[in-house]
């Protein structure tokens, strides 16, 4: 999903520091990083929807209005942000203010570091130029609460990573660094599995919670950016720790080939063997299948722990509803919860990414599951009354593909239906893929939108519903970029 292009006064340099990372020294037991930047910003010189010619049946005229839209829908959730809640995590629009919210030890702007690559590459010059301002003047790192290091990692050092990438301006690769660098004493434990909370006050976390878990789609949701962090700043010890990671897991006895979803950060055994490929374990597979592919097809450890765990995943958990629709469980202990939540519905996407490099008699088999997964999602949302999708469905009692309580009605602007829309469509060419994905931008209008910005709504069963007062920053660092 997140990041992507290089221009700017110090593209050059950039270029010459992104050729590539030093081979690992004889006897590493790490994975080989190749960094082709050159590569890497040739291709984004595509058209940002991939199509050619004879490949839209639809016009050209129309596709460039809903584009337009879309960047009209992320100027208004900018401007509401910067208006109301500008250097706060995130925007609240029913009340008109900001939200800091527990989940980043003291950090702010969460909101403008997660769309700087967003504004960046739908070319709102203006509305950039003010988030980068904010980045070197007011992002400040010099913070002492406690943070979840997953999200810290995946929304400020990717959108850091992802705006240096894109423009070669040093304050973003010095302050993604710097920030790494805060995140180190999380892996202080006895395994090197880092704990999901880091202090940021001076010196080491302790052991004020030893006895809690470390979850999987967390500490598994690290690889991608800590090699950028070494390569970037030449430090092997980013590296050195998600490659410690990858040592752990893969010595660890797995039930049935299946990765559970809790891990003791201490003992280095699973503490409950609880499957799934929605939340708490969701990110650790795309990471895996996305090493492979940014390591220029070279990281054979992790190519190899994608398909050895989609293979489980497919016979373990993969089920067909009597209605016939395709969906990932989740398993307890060799129990099958017959329900997918939102999180779940990127694995369409990721599914059609890999399937390239399956083995050749399981390509065409990927594809056409990564289809049919990705329609389940998109009946979870067309059996809503909105038309957006709850944050978990069931399949049982004669109903399918819909949520069967109100805790688990809400929709809060997620991303990960319209992003395997999006791989699906990039992959097929398949008008329907759009067609979907405009729906979304339809029922996000309708039932979304506020006086002074996007919020998620509590009920997508209510044609009515009620807001939740929360633009989150994922919303425009994700949804509407895709």
């Amino acid at each position: 999903l997140r990041r992507t292009r290089p221009t700017g006064p110090r593209e050059e340099a950039t270029a010459a520091r992104g050729n590539s990372i030093p081979a690992s020294r004889p006897g590493d037991e790490g994975v080989p990083f190749r960094f082709d930047f050159n590569a890497f910003r040739s291709r984004l010189r595509h058209p940002v929807l991939g199509t050619r010619a004879d490949e839209s049946q639809e016009p050209q005229s129309q596709v460039r209005a809903q584009r337009e839209k879309i960047k009209e829908m992320m100027q208004f959730a900018w401007q509401s942000y910067k208006r109301y809640a500008m250097g706060k995590n995130e925007l609240r629009p029913l009340t008109k203010d900001g939200y800091e919210g527990n989940m980043f030890g003291g950090l702010s702007g969460a909101t403008v570091i997660d769309s700087l690559d967003t504004l960046y590459l739908m070319e709102l010059k203006e509305e950039f130029q003010e988030a980068k301002a904010w980045v070197g003047e007011s992002f400040h790192l010099n913070v002492s609460g406690e943070a979840s290091l997953f999200e810290v990692n995946i929304r400020y050092i990717g959108g850091l990573l992802s705006a240096f990438y894109l423009t070669g301006e040093e304050v973003f690769r010095i302050k993604a660094i710097r920030l790494g660098e805060k995140l180190l004493p999380a892996f202080n434990t006895p395994t090197g599995i880092p704990k999901g909370v880091v202090s940021f006050k001076s010196g080491n976390w302790g052991w004020a919670t030893a006895g809690s878990s470390s979850i999987l789609a967390e500490f598994g949701s690290l690889h991608l950016e800590f090699l950028h962090l070494t390569e970037l700043s030449g430090n092997q010890v980013f590296a050195e720790k998600v490659r410690n990671i990858r040592k752990v897991l893969r010595k660890i006895e797995k039930p049935f080939g299946l990765y559970p979803n809790f891990l003791s950060p201490v003992s280095g055994n699973w503490v409950q063997h609880h499957v799934s490929v929605g939340g708490l374990g969701d990110s650790f597979y795309e990471y895996l299948i996305k090493s492979w592919l940014m390591s220029g097809k070279t990281d054979m450890e992790a190519k190899n722990m994608y398909y050895e765990a989609l293979e489980a995943i497919e016979t373990y958990l993969l089920n067909v509803s009597p209605g016939g629709l395709t969906y990932i469980a989740e398993w307890r202990g060799g129990i099958l919860d017959h329900k997918m939540g939102h999180l779940a519905c990127f694995s369409g996407g990721m599914i059609a990414l890999g399937a390239e490099d399956a083995k050749e008699e399981k390509r065409a088999h990927y594809r056409e599951l990564a289809a049919q997964i990705t329609k389940t999602c998109h009946e979870s949302y067309a059996r809503s009354d909105t038309k957006l999708g709850p944050e978990a469905f069931w399949f049982n009692s004669g109903r399918e593909a819909v949520a069967t309580q109100l805790s688990e009605s809400y929709y809060i602007l997620r991303p990960e239906v319209v992003e395997s829309y999006m791989y699906l469509w990039r992959q097929t060419h398949n008008p329907i893929y759009r067609e979907w994905g405009w729906e979304v931008v339809l029922a996000l209008e309708k039932y979304c939108r506020t006086e002074a910005g996007f919020s998620g709504i509590q009920d997508v069963y209510s044609s009515t519903p009620n807001h939740d007062n929360k633009q989150q920053s994922f919303f425009l660092a994700e949804t509407l970029k895709i």
